[in-house]
């Protein structure tokens, strides 16, 4: 190496600008967001790249931007595998990008409201995305005014500036009831998810309408308000013993809702599917494996935790202002906890 060539400073942006004859915009686009820019142009870039031996320095870059290279991911419950499927999808995403996702259990004790707000800093993270429905968007914007970018996975707000990534919830709760209709079954009951949130009011309406495109009155219909829970499916078992005409078929608003359902008969002498049909919702990892294997509605949670994370990308990345919603359709996976009446 010659003196002159070891006093030369590091190649610049502008260096690999002047390489390849175009703006140091284009340039910054070509390495940061590639796909805004076109492969003829990137090949270009890149070539211009080779030639100057131009090394990207991320942390100076993040330094400019005020990046952190950091998401937050805010989890009700992080033990839960219906969330920590969501979380792969956002990962995946994220690790393409060379983005850490910080992962915050909401429900932990120890998570105070004030160590939540140090998550939201827009200094610790790059934006945020939210699997707590109970979390409220507007309480978070007030207690910090400069909040970085936020969107929703699997759970839903008023609000149109925040994106959202979810599951058609009330296409779920037809597909349920079809398909107790398509077994023969005309008794129909209910074991609602949380009525608050906007999940468990549309797998109520999927059931509601189905029922009414079916001749029957939804009004009349066996319905037990729950919250996602085994104690829930539970409760609803017992009520469901007391009745004297009882449903033939209880479609649950949640997996592990319809084990409580289903482990509360069984306690009592009542089998499934020979005395009743259950269908869950979610398909979680053990549904395949519960005695008897639950029939349920399939959520693609990995697809939705992908997609959360892509619209945060566009929001961060600046590409689109208001990228919208995508919105997932589940589909109906059969089991052997239900079958034609008898």
């Amino acid at each position: 190496m010659t003196e002159s060539e070891a006093k030369k400073p590091n190649p610049t942006v502008q260096d690999v600008a002047r390489a390849a004859k175009v703006s140091t915009a284009t340039v910054s686009r070509a390495l940061s967001t590639p796909e805004q820019v076109s492969k003829k142009m990137r090949d270009k870039v890149a070539k211009a790249v080779e030639e100057t031996g131009y090394v990207l320095n991320h942390a100076a870059r993040n330094l400019r931007r005020r990046d952190t290279g950091t998401i937050v991911a805010l989890v009700p419950d992080i033990g839960n595998s219906h969330f920590s499927n969501v979380l792969q999808g956002i990962e995946t995403v994220c690790a393409q990008k060379n983005l850490k996702v910080l992962i915050a259990d909401t429900r932990k004790p120890t998570m105070s409201r004030a160590k939540l707000n140090e998550y939201f800093s827009k200094n610790n993270c790059d934006g945020i995305v939210i699997l707590d429905g109970h979390l409220s968007i507007s309480e978070m914007q007030a207690a910090n005014p400069a909040l970085p970018s936020i969107v929703l996975a699997g759970e839903w707000s008023s609000d149109p500036a925040v994106p959202m990534a979810y599951v058609d919830n009330k296409l779920g709760g037809e597909l349920a009831i079809s398909h107790f209709l398509q077994l023969g079954h005309r008794t129909i009951g209910h074991i609602t998810g949380q009525l608050s949130h906007k999940s468990g009011r549309d797998r109520l309406e999927g059931f509601k309408t189905t029922l009414s495109r079916a001749g029957s009155d939804p009004d009349k219909a066996w319905i037990f308000e729950g919250d996602y829970t085994l104690t829930a499916g539970k409760k609803a078992a017992e009520a469901w013993l007391k009745l004297a005409d009882r449903p033939t078929a209880v479609f649950c608003g949640s997996d592990r809702t319809a084990f409580g359902f289903i482990s509360a008969l069984n306690e009592a002498g009542v089998r499934v599917p020979q005395d009743v049909s259950v269908v869950g919702f979610d398909d979680i990892d053990i549904a395949g494996h519960f005695v008897p294997p639950l029939t349920t509605i399939h959520q693609p949670r990995r697809a939705v935790g992908e997609q959360a994370a892509r619209l945060l990308l566009e929001q961060i990345e600046g590409g689109k202002p208001d990228p919208g919603n995508v919105q997932l359709e589940p589909w109906l996976v059969e089991r052997k906890s239900t079958a034609e009446i008898e």
